[in-house]
């Protein structure tokens, strides 16, 4: 089975890096702009894993989040907040709503990787 991981940020800059990061494995790549697009894109697809902002327009990152842990068909879905807020607040508004857990931006590629094959597995794509 492919994993399927769902990226949610405003960031396009961001988006372009996680799949890049992500290119090499055998793993599907899904993107949303805010937490409305991002919660659609999660209904749709459902992710093994979501990536999730903070801070974003239309619906922020906790916004999303409550509305996630409150579907039955989403509630379980495994959350990394990837996001430039590292207060204590936010860092512990986000583990009471459950987050697997949080790397701040800017992040090194194999710091990222590293929590994410603890939850997906990152299997190397093999060359055609």
């Amino acid at each position: 089975m492919t994993p399927i991981i769902l990226s949610v940020d405003d960031s396009i800059t961001i988006r372009s890096v996680l799949a890049r990061l992500f290119r090499p494995f055998d793993c599907e790549l899904c993107e949303a702009a805010n937490g409305e697009e991002g919660l659609a894109v999660a209904a749709l697809k459902r992710p093994h894993l979501i990536l999730l902002d903070y801070n974003m327009p239309v619906l922020d990152g906790i916004a999303m989040l409550r509305r996630l842990r409150e579907d039955p068909e989403l509630k379980r879905t495994p959350v990394i907040m990837l996001t430039a807020e590292a207060g204590p607040e936010s860092i512990a508004t986000v583990a009471r709503l459950g987050v697997r857990d949080y790397v701040t931006k800017p992040f090194r590629d194999e710091q990222l990787l590293a929590k994410v094959g603890r939850i997906v597995p990152l299997v190397p794509r093999l060359n055609s």
